[in-house]
């Protein structure tokens, strides 16, 4: 596929360019496919102009700057802090956000507040929380006749009200949330299983939505920008995020991952299953991370502390099982969408709580790449090369 030498090979090896190798047959090493595909484009890129381009759309050459956040082999930077560190310390998300949009706010973050009576929205559950989330904010947006040309900071006040809006609707206890006024993870915790969070509950869902905020240029985001690009506000901006969320190899990666475990009849279950899914060539979802070769750091620390707090063990039984079978299977370690179903089934929450604390998370890094673009006054419009066979 590389088209170069055995020990050419070896040498991308070494560097940890063709990601985490398994034991194949004999003395062989096996790679995963996607770690190969990923280099055969970075060398692409590196014949010409329209290779550059072409390879940067699919997991190749960065393609703009920013100064919000980098992906490293220790996981991603937030304005030159990993995000594991920030998680660490106990940081809440809002200080997170703020953080983010390089802000100096200090003030409290306002509080849930109701939508119009005449609003009506999708039920929560898989596949439907993000539809849900992104009928409410298209829904609010008709009732906002100020959302043209704000000014960066009325922009930030609009997503703080906004972020909040969304924490409060994501589950199926949006009442219960109302009253609650706590911090933005206690809110979203309180929509999604009806009941207050205790502290160390709390401290798990403020790290997972500090690693959910921002991962540089993933799709979602990149919809962001290039709505913004075009002049839109931040309502359309964070649809267009919503909208590619909710796609399977995106936000809607955790609803693999529950569909999965939901497969599995008990943990011991679990290797067989496995197998059989590799025997079939079929993805493991939750365990599938193309920009870490070694491995997505977020995904086992929240696993960690997931299992410290969880309400019953049985429910890590499976978490931990899978995680086992998937690391003798393919080699492979827990990604954040694996994760943030650890965190949902440690603290009971319902199916479809993991695409709804990504998307919440998310929104900080979002609003913080809608105000990044809106400083450079360009609109993203790449170009396309006329191929006949493309037709066909």
């Amino acid at each position: 596929m590389l088209g170069v030498k055995r020990a050419t090979v070896y040498a991308y090896a070494s560097r940890g360019w063709l990601g985490a190798a398994t034991k194949g047959p004999g003395a062989q090493a096996l790679y995963p496919r996607a770690a190969v595909e990923r280099l055969k484009l970075r060398a692409r890129a590196r014949s010409g102009h329209t290779a550059v381009a072409a390879g940067a759309l699919r997991w190749g050459e960065p393609v703009l700057d920013t100064a919000i956040s980098a992906i490293t082999p220790q996981g991603p930077e937030y304005r030159g802090t990993n995000a594991l560190e920030l998680a660490s310390r106990g940081l809440s998300f809002e200080a997170c956000a703020e953080w983010l949009w390089a802000s100096s706010n200090h003030s409290p973050w306002p509080p849930a507040s109701k939508l119009p009576s005449w609003v009506r929205l999708p039920p929560s559950g898989p596949g439907a929380t993000l539809s849900r989330l992104l009928t409410m904010v298209s829904t609010v947006a008709m009732g906002d006749s100020d959302r043209f040309g704000a000014s960066p900071q009325a922009e930030l006040n609009r997503a703080r009200a906004l972020i909040r809006l969304m924490a409060q609707r994501a589950g199926p206890f949006a009442d219960r949330a109302l009253a609650q006024r706590g911090g933005i993870g206690a809110t979203l915790g309180m929509s999604l299983r009806g009941s207050d969070l205790s502290d160390a509950e709390l401290s798990v869902m403020n790290m997972a939505l500090v690693l959910s905020a921002d991962h540089e240029l993933n799709a979602s985001t990149f919809s962001a920008r290039i709505a913004t690009s075009a002049g839109c506000d931040l309502y359309a901006a964070v649809c267009a995020a919503l909208a590619t969320l909710s796609g399977p190899r995106h936000g809607g990666a955790c609803d693999r991952v529950e569909a999965m475990l939901g497969e599995l009849e008990t943990p011991a279950h679990a290797l067989e299953a496995l197998r059989a899914r590799n025997a079939r060539g079929e993805p493991l979802p939750g365990f599938e991370a193309m920009v870490y070769p070694g491995g997505d750091p977020r995904g086992p620390v929240l696993v960690a502390a997931a299992t410290k707090v969880a309400r019953l063990r049985s429910r890590m039984a499976i978490i931990e099982a899978t995680m086992k079978a998937a690391a003798k299977v393919a080699g492979e370690a827990p990604s954040l969408d694996f994760g943030l179903i650890a965190v949902a089934r440690a603290l009971g929450f319902g199916p479809g709580s993991g695409g709804a604390m990504f998307a919440v998370g998310r929104m900080a890094g979002w609003v913080a790449h809608v105000q990044e673009q809106r400083l450079t006054a360009a609109t993203i419009r790449p170009r396309a090369r006329y191929a006949a066979k493309a037709r066909e």
